[in-house]
């Protein structure tokens, strides 16, 4: 739903007006988005990710280090925006330079994070448009969009649409798109000792 407003809000005003309710909203270019509430389906995927990368996180000895807070609000560069991701694994030893961190749970510094992951709903365009564009800018290092009921776009895709994973890899300032279907395995620059197919995490939306 997206809030009715005379003008577009600031960053600031975003952060002073978020209610305590249970809901999620996200600021997009001032104007107050709220996400639709998740489907099961959507909720066992993000689930089953967020479990398999926390024992990825261990396994590489990062336990401790690595974590994949409950809340989080990702500013974009601009200012115009903020976003709540469905899972975003941080950096402990350097999100303690985040000046907003502890006391509102608000991330400025690409440096912070090692990984963002949406998973798509009904409202694909913006994980594969405006927030893929946003955290390229920010320098966001690693971006999937986990696109398991295909609902994104053909030219994403393809034709018929196939139900993707989109890794995307930040070099030379851009983003460089890695995508697997089906039993491809799942290459990730930032956590090579992920070990499961697309197919595998699909299956957790069934």
């Amino acid at each position: 739903m997206v809030q009715s407003l005379a003008k577009p809000i600031t960053f600031e005003e975003f952060i002073a007006w978020y209610p305590n309710t249970g809901g999620r909203y996200e600021l997009h270019d001032g104007i107050i988005i709220e996400m639709p509430k998740p489907t099961g389906k959507h909720s066992h995927v993000t689930g089953f990710l967020i479990e398999e990368l926390i024992l990825t996180v261990i396994q590489m000895g990062k336990r401790g280090i690595w974590t994949i807070p409950r809340e989080s609000i990702v500013k974009s560069s601009n200012a115009k925006s903020g976003y709540e991701p469905d899972i975003i694994i941080i950096d402990q030893d350097v999100i303690a330079a985040e000046p907003r961190w502890e006391r509102e749970s608000i991330i400025e510094n690409a440096q912070s994070v090692k990984l963002i992951v949406e998973v798509v709903s009904t409202n694909w365009r913006d994980d594969y448009f405006k927030k893929r564009a946003d955290y390229e800018e920010m320098g966001i290092p690693e971006y999937w969009i986990v696109d398991y009921a295909a609902l994104g776009g053909r030219n994403f895709l393809g034709n018929p649409k196939e139900a993707t994973l989109s890794v995307y890899k930040l070099i030379d300032e851009e983003y460089q798109v890695s995508q697997f279907r089906g039993n491809d395995a799942i290459i990730s620059p930032t956590f090579p000792d992920f070990s499961l197919t697309a197919a595998q995490v699909f299956k957790a939306g069934k």
